[in-house]
């Protein structure tokens, strides 16, 4: 399959093993939703939308911010201090690569990971 001219983008996904962050971003969705969102917005990005939510009082959380630019999911095992992320970003007007990089690094740093798993994946 050939790219599509004009059309490209970046998508960084990791999995957080041991997370020894603050527990209210493992266990809280209003916490995890507020954090991420301000993130978004840190990294110069811009958010359109979002939906989290809460398995039970004590359950993880999943989470999604639709950027104007693509998308952030989160989701959290707080039993198992494990955590996935997935942020990715098209360029479509512009490069968008370091603000992706920038808000998953602050996000991976939030969590606070004895090991973490890291992909990036180059969309065409």
């Amino acid at each position: 399959m050939k790219p599509i001219d004009g059309i490209d983008g970046l998508h960084l996904m990791g999995n957080l093993y041991g997370c020894g962050g603050e527990d209210r971003l493992l266990l809280d969705v209003d916490a995890l939703r507020s954090h991420c969102v301000a993130l978004v917005e840190m990294a110069g990005l811009t958010a359109v939308g979002d939906r989290f939510h809460q398995f039970g009082s004590s359950g993880g959380v999943t989470g999604v911010v639709i950027l104007a630019e693509s998308h952030l999911a989160v989701h959290t095992w707080p039993e198992k201090r494990f955590v996935t992320l997935d942020v990715f970003v098209c360029n479509m007007n512009c490069d968008n690569r370091a603000k992706a990089h920038q808000l998953f690094d602050a996000l991976v740093a939030a969590f606070e990971p004895e090991e973490k798993r890291y992909y990036a994946v180059e969309r065409f």
